[in-house]
């Protein structure tokens, strides 16, 4: 059967929030549109170019940065790399003179138009760039953001893009059981063996820290981060003062001793519970900013999975690096099935596809993590997806702040319970599997209205007028 080959670096990318579908997917898109101007060697003969943003793209485009995110990919910026805090200064000169410095290069006109009633069929995350270039040549091309990062062009063909052949080739959570029953093998060992078809283990381990320790120093600053968050919504950020409180004037100058000293204040269920929010709104009001974080699989889902690991990290003896790596492992195969069987954009498919999918690769991974079998493990990820069923996407003034930073707590919250029953429990008693939740969430997105599909036309995002305080 064919099959989609999905890396553990493609669904876990080091990139720019707030979005992945909507920031991250556009920057890329952008730096492929660089890529075909100098493969027909046209960078030097273009003196304009327009971007018209399509459907969802549009409609919460600016409270994404989708018009910053491809304003920077233009300029030839790296997500994974750029500094920054020299992109809000960069934007604001391009967006004064019209004007930007294409792949760093040659300066040239530039022009973002949000196409607010116009959508493209295949997706709503749709957009075209449009070149001028001497000569009377023009050069256009469309692309997809599909989320996660994900980004395909249009008239691409698929099989080019995924030629990989995997020694255990997955679509479902019941390929996956297959192979886990075949060979004996763990979820994260198919995993990995399905990964050195790209690389060495050496590297995918290494590659695997730099995800973690990525996640791990977004964390670290939006705990010592304080203030409003941008965007016009007055959103404070609370994972400062959350932090500080809990832990109780203890002294620390680092990550390590800061963990040394949670590790200290004790493991009650109130105490545990609070540091787990307080990961989890850390992660997501700095990919509020503008801050550098990690797919997981997407920006606005990107801090269940870290406040899990770290859960797993400080209070369930997961401080090691092989079971980071591990974990990370598991939790990417389920993601990938999701992505796969169904979607991971909210603008195909409401929060049930970011934070509910996100929850899922949350509770597999921890299952396994703390001794549970493949099938309680994969037994968890349907428990926390079938309580996130029908979740709309519905942020106010188009932000990834109101409901996305809460909704993540949640989502972490609800990974450890569905991974405690899991644990707690016999899979050979489940009436419901994962493939069969991965369908219905599916179904529930199709029957969705576009309004609670990141277009902030619905919900909450009606009821609560940008610039008010309640949130």
């Amino acid at each position: 059967m064919p099959h989609e080959a999905i890396s553990v670096f493609d669904m876990f990318k080091i990139g720019v929030g707030p979005s992945s579908s909507h920031t991250l997917g556009p920057w890329r898109a952008a730096l492929r549109f660089i890529d075909t101007l100098n493969e027909r060697n046209l960078t030097q003969q273009t003196f304009s170019i327009t971007v018209l943003l399509y459907g969802s793209l549009a409609k919460t485009g600016k409270g994404h940065g989708t018009d910053i995110a491809v304003l920077m990919g233009l300029c030839g910026e790296d997500p994974v790399t750029v500094d920054v805090s020299s992109i809000a200064g960069k934007v604001q000169h391009i967006q004064s003179e019209n004007k930007l410095k294409l792949n760093n290069e040659k300066w040239i006109d530039v022009e973002v138009e949000f196409m607010y009633d116009e959508t493209l069929p295949f997706h709503p995350n749709g957009l075209s760039f449009l070149a001028n270039c001497e000569n009377d040549i023009q050069i256009s091309e469309t692309f997809y953001s599909i989320g996660g990062g994900f980004v395909v062009k249009e008239g691409e063909d698929k099989s080019k893009t995924s030629s990989i052949d995997l020694p255990f080739p997955i679509n479902t959570s019941e390929d996956l059981l297959h192979w886990c029953m075949k060979t004996g093998l763990s979820i994260n060992e198919v995993v990995m063996e399905n990964e050195n078809a790209w690389r060495n283990e050496t590297e995918t381990k290494t590659g695997l820290l730099t995800i973690w320790q990525t996640m791990k120093e977004c964390m670290y600053r939006g705990c010592h981060s304080k203030g409003e968050l941008p965007g016009g919504l007055h959103v404070r950020r609370r994972a400062f003062d959350l932090n500080k409180k809990l832990i109780n004037q203890q002294s620390y100058n680092d990550y390590n001793s800061w963990k040394d000293a949670i590790k200290n204040g004790g493991n009650n269920f109130k105490y545990i519970l609070d540091w787990v929010s307080c990961f989890a709104l850390a992660i997501n009001e700095e990919n509020a900013s503008f801050g550098r974080v990690v797919t997981a699989p997407t920006n606005g889902a990107a801090g269940v999975i870290p406040a899990v690991l770290q859960y797993f990290i400080l209070f369930c003896d997961g401080d090691d690096e092989d079971k980071v790596i591990r974990f990370l492992l598991t939790a990417s195969e389920v993601g990938s099935i999701f992505k796969k069987e169904a979607t991971i954009s909210a603008a195909m498919g409401g929060c049930q596809a970011e934070i509910g999918v996100s929850s899922s690769m949350a509770a597999a991974a921890l299952t396994e993590s703390l001794g549970g079998t493949q099938r309680q493990a994969l037994m968890a990820a349907e428990i926390a997806m079938e309580h996130h069923l029908g979740m709309t996407c519905d942020p106010i003034g188009g932000l990834v702040q109101v409901p996305c930073i809460e909704r993540n707590t949640m989502g972490a919250i609800k990974a450890i319970t569905a991974s405690q029953l899991a644990l707690q429990s016999s899979p050979d008693y489940a009436r419901v599997s994962l493939d069969k939740v991965i369908k219905t969430m599916w179904d529930t997105a199709k029957d969705m209205n576009f309004k609670y599909k990141e277009t902030a036309e619905g919900g909450l995002a009606l009821h609560i007028p940008l610039g008010l305080k309640e949130c």
